[in-house]
Order: structure tokens, then sequence, then C-alpha cells
């Protein structure tokens, strides 16, 4: 299950105007200033929010304004992270509406929780790879009732049926005249129409757009330097803060000794605070240096002496006791019992840092009147609500910024760097921007969980599984971040990749218990419970086909008949990847599939191990079937990136704990992949009819496992921990 269904979990079933609700409760058309026409669009929400917005006179979610000069204004109510939303998004709009891509303008969403919230997360939130899935319908509906408006609108200045006429490339054409009328010139009459109850959406082979290979639209800001990240922002007299936090989570601050620090040039004041100390100052060489010569005694508090050991041994320890049940199928104690030949394994998968490109930075200015912020976040509104509460301010007072973001990979999704940067700025006189130090980052970061798996599974005389079990614990981000998404001990990311498994499993059971580490935060991390669980799942029944001596890709096929889709992109993947053909020594390939993000996709890794153990990845064939399409090149560059960042996750990635302080400081000791270590990627992608699926998250929960079998099947030695361990690899003299 994904988080597509925690709306009707947090708030109630949710309901579209295909299932019984008047179009005219989201869609609403008035006058724009200067005389445009703004057709205001409203996602859908659950019922009972719903129902909230029209007793305040239906106020709408995102906005679209066609003013005079018949340019197109889309208020965008998702943010953009790399991910290509701001092309993508925009093109359902314009496909509807008939115009060239370049005439929609964006801007972005203010925080409004009513207004902008994701209609599949019931949040105002960019995450869970739903932009496109959340928007399809809904804002393609948008640009076909303002498109039909247009129409209706020159139908009636020409005093002719409207079915003589049809929009085209930002016109109206009479056809029986060739009359043609521009969209600016009918924005205003247009506000004045009735705002259709149905519309008639375009059929795919009528698109012109949709499924095209569309040029990114933020691209040329991006390359000449005028694009505006949260960290490029320099409102007038502002002033740069760096910060030293606690290096144990949960520490305070003991004494402070700042005299070498302010004598530093630049440096205009050191901000102490409970538990974390500031150095504001004219620049950031300057914040650094007075950083650095601040003397500052720490009391580590509670968890002093914790340590990754320690938090694997509560885990594993927790795993020998019964957990919430997230799914059972059949009746798994007589499958096991009657099996022929049983597999059991234990896999682990450790904390991981998000260690965007963009460290985290955040700038306010705070007034006794109002507070200001300039930030690149995934979840504006609680940008908001965390300014308003820190400051005691009402959310009216305090006006955010959102501005492009440098990689968010879930961490933006959190208010702790806003939160800190206002606490700074409530001492400071005029705008502080705050940035963290790449060390800052990493070891003050909300780490992906980490999580201990014990499974068993039963094989009949075939080699086949008759019965599959799974009992894993770690911690639950959804418990935090969306308390009613936790139910009956169970949320659906935690157990994504887990369960609804893509193969025909006659005996099933899975039990999740919920532990959450003492001290250390965690938080949505590219894929989240798919990047463990796929990993977990795609590792084990390779070993089960190894068991029972049969092809990893042929077993996996034999067990996909009940799912055509997956079936078709397994196919494919090893036909592309040339499956069974021969390799050099010790290299090998792994193979994964899964149905995560409400897309189907299967990788092939060819990995190369080295004699003294070292793995690298040298080709990646990825085949995707995500629905309908609307730009191949974003989907491609999703995965790209994703195997990247997954593959970067399985070689080396790793936050350890040593004495209650986190041990990995920089990109020397939390490596990422480097340029010359980047596979060669191909990537296909299945023509479908389907509702579109997620991309951005997809790749990443899918290499992994692939690597990983792809070095057992070059060494012969099994991965059930991550990340690589090259010395178990090393190949003895």
């Amino acid at each position: 299950m994904s988080l597509d269904r925690l709306t009707a979990k947090a708030t109630g079933s949710v309901r579209s105007p295909a299932n019984g609700v008047s179009r005219r409760r989201f869609l609403q058309a008035g006058a724009a200033a200067g005389g445009g026409l703004m057709l205001s669009l409203s996602l859908p929400f659950a019922d009972g929010v719903a129902e909230a917005a029209d007793a305040e006179g239906f106020a709408p979610n995102a906005f679209v304004r066609i003013g005079g000069d018949g340019q197109i204004v889309l208020t965008m109510p998702y943010v953009e992270m790399g991910q290509g939303t701001y092309t993508s998004i925009p093109m359902l709009i314009a496909e509807e509406l008939e115009v060239d891509l370049k005439q929609v303008r964006l801007e972005h969403a203010p925080p409004n929780e009513k207004l902008y919230a994701n209609p599949l997360l019931g949040v105002q939130a960019t995450g869970n790879s739903n932009a496109i899935r959340g928007a399809w319908k809904p804002l393609r509906e948008a640009g076909a009732t303002a498109r039909t408006m247009l129409v209706s609108a020159a139908a009636k200045r020409w005093n002719v049926d409207p079915a003589s006429c049809r929009a085209q490339s930002g016109e109206v054409l009479h056809a029986p005249t060739g009359r043609t009328i521009k969209y600016g010139e009918l924005a205003a009459d247009a506000a004045r129409m009735p705002v259709p109850d149905t519309v008639v959406l375009k059929r795919p082979e009528d698109f012109k757009l949709i499924g095209t290979p569309a040029k990114r639209l933020d691209t040329p800001a991006k390359v000449n330097g005028t694009a505006v990240y949260g960290i490029d922002v320099r409102p007038p007299g502002v002033k740069i803060a760096t910060l030293a936090q606690s290096p144990v989570f949960g520490g305070r601050v003991k004494s402070v000794d700042d005299a070498a620090a302010k004598a530093v040039k630049g440096v205009r004041q050191i901000v102490r605070l409970d538990d974390a100390v500031a150095v504001v100052a004219d620049h950031m060489g300057a914040a650094k240096k007075g950083l650095a010569a601040l003397v500052i005694e720490w009391d580590d508090g509670p968890h002093a002496k914790l340590s990754t050991q320690v938090v694997a041994r509560e885990l594993e320890k927790a795993t020998l006791n019964p957990g919430a049940v997230a799914q059972t199928i059949g009746n798994i104690d007589k499958a096991m019992a009657n099996a022929v030949a049983k597999v059991e394994a234990i896999y682990q998968v450790p904390f991981l840092a998000h260690a965007t490109m963009e460290p985290m930075n955040c700038t306010i200015h705070v007034r006794k009147d109002g507070c200001e912020v300039w930030v690149g976040n995934q979840a504006l509104a609680r940008v908001q609500a965390a300014a308003a509460k820190t400051t005691g301010l009402p959310l009216d007072k305090v006006v955010v910024h959102n501005h492009l973001i440098g990689g968010g990979f879930g961490r933006r999704l959190e208010s702790d760097g806003v939160t800190r940067a206002v606490q700074i700025a409530q001492h400071v006189d005029g705008p502080v921007k705050v940035v963290w130090t790449r060390e800052e980052d990493i070891q003050h970061d909300m780490y992906r969980p980490y999580f201990f798996d014990r499974l068993s599974a039963g094989l009949d005389e075939k080699g086949m599984p008759v019965a599959w079990s799974n009992r894993f614990a770690g911690s639950s981000i959804i418990a935090r971040w969306l308390p009613p998404g936790f139910n009956n001990g169970l949320d659906p990311d935690t157990t994504e990749g887990a369960i609804d498994l893509v193969y025909d499993l006659p005996n099933m059971h899975v039990e999740y218990l919920r532990v959450e580490p003492p001290g250390i935060p965690t938080a949505f991390w590219r894929s989240v419970g798919p990047s463990h669980n796929v990993f977990v799942t795609e590792s084990f029944m390779d070993e089960l086909a190894a068991a029972a001596k049969q092809d990893a890709v042929a077993y996996r096929l034999a067990l996909l008949d009940k799912t055509p889709r997956a079936k078709a992109v397994l196919a494919l993947a090893a036909e592309k990847a040339g499956w069974g053909q021969p390799l050099p020594e010790r290299v090998g390939r792994g193979v994964s599939i899964q149905f995560a993000f409400s897309t189907y996709m299967a990788q092939i890794a060819e990995v190369e191990v080295s004699r003294d153990g070292a793995a690298r990845v040298r080709r990646v064939v990825c085949a995707v079937d995500c629905g309908a399409v609307v730009n191949p090149d974003t989907v491609r560059a999703q995965i790209q990136s994703a195997i990247m960042f997954g593959t970067t996750a399985a070689l080396y990635g790793e936050i350890t704990l040593k004495d209650g302080r986190v041990e990995q400081t920089n990109f020397d000791t939390y490596q990422i992949l480097r340029i010359n270590e980047a596979p060669a990627i191909e990537v296909h992608i299945v023509q479908s009819r389907e509702p579109p699926g997620g991309m951005g998250e997809a790749g990443t929960s899918a290499i992994v496992p692939a690597v990983a079998n792809a070095i057992f099947a070059a060494t012969g030695k099994r991965l059930r921990k991550l990340p690589v361990d090259a010395t178990a690899l090393k190949q003895p003299v």
C-alpha cells in the first residue's frame, strides 16, 4: 500500500468529480486583475475539507490565470527540486488548453494547507512521487474547462454554434469562415461564461505535448545562473550565520568562550541557544572562522553512550516477538510445516543521510509584528507553522517565499532547519541567512531508519515458494510526521515493498514492529519504505532461486502470471540486458523487480568485483511501466538519477554512531558515487494508457537489490547487510 491512501486514513474517504461530486465544487471562474480569465482549481479533497471550503465560499487549491496578453499563469502547488515538476505539470494544462508550453508561466503557491494540499497526501507537500499522479486528471480538467469557456466566449461573440469552433495554438478558430481570435482577447468575456458541468478530455491519440520529450522550462535559468535557490537569496542588509549544534542528539551547551570568535574580522555577534551556538557575520567565511574559534563545552545528555550496535541489538531483540500483522495470505504455519525445504535469512539496512548538494539553509527576518522566511522546502505550510510557533506570531503574520531546491530527497519535508533559523534570527536585528556547513548537515540530518528483518520461506519439491514469512523492526516516520496515517501499529510507507508483492505466493505473512531509536531523528529518504523492503524482498527471492538451483529471472517469471505488467517489464529488461550471455570472471548480473509508487519496474545490474573486493557497477538496464508518460525525458532522467542515488547507498551509504555522535562528517567519510564510477544506464519505457505512476523514487529502491544480486552472481557471496563490505568480497590469495 502506498501513501496515496493516507488521505482516506487521515481525513476520510477521497471523492473526486468522477465519483459524483459536481465539477462546480472544484472549478470556478471569475475575472482576473487586468480583465483576464481566472480559473480556480481545487484538487479533490477528503469530504470534510471540501465541505469546509464550501462554507467559506469555495476557497480554491490552485489557480490558472489567463491574462489579456494571452499568457497562462499557473500557481504551482508543488515544488521543483530537480525532478522536472515545473515542466511536466504545465504540460497537462498546455495540452488541454491547446497552447505552447512556453506560454505557461509558473508562480510558487503560498503556504495554505486548505487550499494547496496534495490530494493524495491530504497535506501541502511534494513527495511520495505523486505530483503527476495527483495532478493528472484535475489539471487536465482545468485546462479543458478553460478551453471550453474560451471557445464558448468566441462563439457568443461571433453568434455561431460553439460546435463550429475549436481551440488551436492559443486562439479560437471558426472553421467555416476561418476567423480566429486570440485567448488574450477572449479572456475577459470567458470570465463571464458559466463553468461547464462536464468537459471532454483529449484522447491519448490526440495528444500533442503529453508523451513527447519536452525541454525543461527551468533549464535556461539554471544554466545562466539566474535561477534562485534558497541559499541564493540576499534581502537587503542580510547577515550570514553558521552554527554548531550539540554533537549528541539531546545534548546541551554547558559553556562557551567566544572571545576569540568575536575578534575575527567580520563577526558581528554570537548567539547562544540551549543546544547550539551560532556565529553571525558579514559573510560565510567570517562566520566559519568565528565558529572554529569558539571554545564550546557540551553536556552530552542521556544519549552520550549510544552506538549503532546498541540500536541494532534493540531491533534484533524486538523481532523475536510478534508484531502488527501487515498482510497475511493462506496458512503460513501449515505451509511451512509441509515444505520440502526451508530457507532463512536475516537482513539489515543502515541509517542513511540525505547529503543534498544544497546544504540546509534558511533566511529569516523577525520583526515585532511579523516574520519573513526565504527557503526551499517540500512542505511549505509546515514551514509557516514552524515559524509561527517559534515566534509566537499568528500564521497570517508569517510570510514565506519558497525557492528552487538543490536536492530534497525527503530532507526538506522537515522544518527543523526553519525552527533553528528563527531561533537565531530572534537575536539578530535585521535579516539573517543561516547556512549549515556540510559537516553540520551530515551530522545533524534526520536519517533513513535502520531496519532489521527476519525472513523464512518454504519450498516445494520443484523449489518454488509455498510459504513466505517476514518480520521486521524499525522506525515509523509516518507516526511522527502524519500521526493519523499510523493505525494499529502500521503505516503504508513502512510496509510498502514488503506487502502486496508482484509474486503469486499462496501463503504469506508479514509483521512489523515499530521501534524508535533513542535520540536519533528519522525522516523520509528517497523511496523511503521501498528503499529498505525491496532490497530485502528481492535479495531473499534471489536466495530462493539459488536454493532451488534455478535461473534468477526464470524463477521470478514463473511467479508472475497474475501480474502481466510486472512480467512484461522483467522480460524486457532481461532481453535488453542480454541475460544469460557469458560474462568475464568476477562479473555478474543481478535482477530485481518491484511494484512501488504505482509503477512497475525491473532492473538488471552488471557488476564487476575486483580481487581486492571493490565492486563497480558497469551497466544498468531498466524497464519501466509507469502508466501514461507525460515527459519521457523526465522519466529517463529520474531513473538515471535514482540509480546513481541508490548505487551510492548500496556501495557506500552508512551513518554510524559512536559515543552518541555521528562518525561521518563530509563526503570523504560519507562517500558519494564519483563521476568515473557512474555506470552506463539504459532505460526502456513500456507504452501504456494506464494512469500515471510515480517516477522520482522508484529507481532508487530497485537498483540496490540488483547490485547485491549481481555481486552474488560474480562472487558467490550473499550480501544481507548494507553497504557492500569490500573485505568480505576480497578473493583469497
